[in-house]
């Protein structure tokens, strides 16, 4: 009698053991208690290298070392046809360093950032164009700053942070913001790139 068990494998996994079980790539379900505890503890790959290194497997091979375990298995693959294992090797936290990185990368953000409103503002004229519009209405030249500088500072910080969605933990929305929404497009085109890079098996290509 045939045992159904779903498989959904990720599409990438970051393991910290050599020792990868079926339960660290992928989501299972069965009926079957007894058949769902074998599969979660079935071992995918055994890495025997020290050093960081991405994986490419295949849901065949997985199925293959199903099928050995008990042939009477009848797997419904739910998920990617190719997955990843990211292998990590086991490094304690390193806080002060991790803050390090985030504030460098906080500062050349702010400053790009910063460049760019700059240059777009004195490209457009924005400081001629305010005063121009003061005089128009008031009939006089502006001395000090006015009210539409101040209001386009205040707007331009509201509009970014309405943009990004996104304010220190406060955010605006459920919706991803278009950082996320990058980080993740980045992240799938990482993982196809090096599934197909996995998957030639010819010598000597090269894209460039």
């Amino acid at each position: 009698m045939s045992k159904s068990l779903y498989l959904k494998l990720n599409q990438i996994s970051e393991v910290h053991e050599k020792d990868v079980y079926l339960k660290d790539v992928a989501e299972l379900y069965s009926d079957d208690p007894a058949i769902l505890a074998k599969c979660l503890a079935l071992k995918v790959k055994k890495i025997s290298s020290d050093r960081d290194h991405r994986y490419v497997g295949s849901v065949l091979d997985v199925i293959g070392l199903i099928s050995k375990l008990d042939p009477s298995i009848q797997v419904e693959n739910m998920g990617e046809q190719d997955f990843i294992i990211d292998y990590q090797k086991p490094r304690p936290p390193r806080l002060g360093w991790e803050w390090i990185k985030t504030a460098f990368v906080c500062v050349i953000c702010f400053c790009g950032a910063a460049f760019a409103i700059m240059t777009f503002n004195n490209d457009a004229s924005v400081t001629d164009v305010f005063r121009e519009i003061y005089r128009m209405v008031l009939g006089h030249e502006a001395e000090k700053v006015t009210v539409l500088e101040m209001s386009y500072s205040i707007g331009l910080a509201l509009g970014v942070i309405l943009f990004f969605n996104h304010f220190c933990a406060w955010k605006v929305n459920t919706d991803p913001t278009p950082l996320e929404v990058e980080m993740r497009l980045y992240e799938d085109n990482i993982s196809k790139t090096v599934i197909q890079n996995d998957g030639r098996k010819e010598s000597g290509i090269d894209v460039d």
